[in-house]
């Protein structure tokens, strides 16, 4: 599986768990640390906790381990680092405050469409 497959593996798996708002975003022309920013909402501190624990061991099922995890889901915001893919996992609140969809904005979105109903 190359990184563009797992970002959308990530992002496929993150909408089975009821995320919102999934962003994956191309960064390899502008950073030099990883290929893919994915992206996103969770509605609750306990759904992003849920979310980053089933997160990392289904990644590990595809053989990829977490390198580094931050954060704790009290902050709002979890910062996983699978490598060449960083994976941000924010309550709304944080995701307006820290805005990396804006920041990152000059970069190309992969094409990602939600299976889950609203």
């Amino acid at each position: 599986m190359d990184n563009r497959e797992l970002a959308l593996f990530i992002a496929d798996f993150l909408d089975g768990r009821k995320a919102d708002d999934i962003a994956i975003i191309d960064i390899a022309e502008k950073s030099g640390f990883a290929d893919y920013f994915v992206i996103c909402t969770a509605g609750s501190i306990r759904q992003l906790q849920a979310m980053s624990a089933d997160l990392e061991d289904k990644v590990a099922e595809k053989g990829t381990l977490v390198h580094h995890v931050e954060g704790k889901g009290e902050s709002g915001w979890i910062l996983m680092d699978f490598g060449d893919i960083i994976v941000n996992l924010f309550t709304s609140e944080q995701r307006d405050h820290y805005n990396i969809d804006k920041i990152w904005g000059d970069c190309v979105k992969l094409d990602f469409e939600p299976k889950k109903e609203k």
